[in-house]
């Protein structure tokens, strides 16, 4: 069996992150907080003396026990530059909204940021998409989508 579990997102200001995932994008915590350390917590990082603490919050949409997003911390954050929409890897959690100018104007509002132009495209099918990458407040990119049929 395999079954999806979460994505992490490390995190430099923690309770901001979950504000912001929460208030804005409907995230909901479900009581998982960890504090973890430990000679297994060094060898599975790889990391010696490692500290990781967070929440998981359960994302919206799914009934209890699907997949989370685990917004988590290090005593010691290394800072990467910020992800762009092009780069090699994981690059952006996208979520489904019914408004996406609203919740674009509610992610900036919390001290999110705006990458490019906010686009509706009509597929050959008959459905049309409205969509714009934003930032979260440490520029983690996000995709705000909206599908309708035309």
């Amino acid at each position: 069996m395999v079954r999806y579990s979460h994505t992490n997102l490390i995190a430099k200001n923690i309770p901001l992150m979950i504000a912001f995932y929460r208030d804005v994008l409907g995230c909901r915590s479900i009581g998982q907080t960890r504090d973890l350390s430990g000679s297994w917590v060094d060898r599975l990082t790889g990391i010696p003396g490692a500290h990781i603490f967070g929440e998981h919050l359960a994302l919206p949409g799914f009934e209890e026990g699907g997949p989370t997003l685990e917004i988590f911390g290090y005593d010691a954050v290394v800072s990467n530059t910020a992800p762009s929409v092009n780069a090699s890897g994981f690059t952006h959690l996208a979520f489904a909204v019914d408004d996406v100018s609203a919740v674009l104007q509610a992610v900036l509002s919390h001290g999110g940021g705006q990458v490019g132009d906010l686009v509706e495209n009509r597929y050959p099918d008959g459905r049309t998409i409205t969509v714009v990458y934003a930032r979260d407040p440490e520029g983690n990119i996000l995709e705000l989508q909206s599908w309708r049929k035309t």
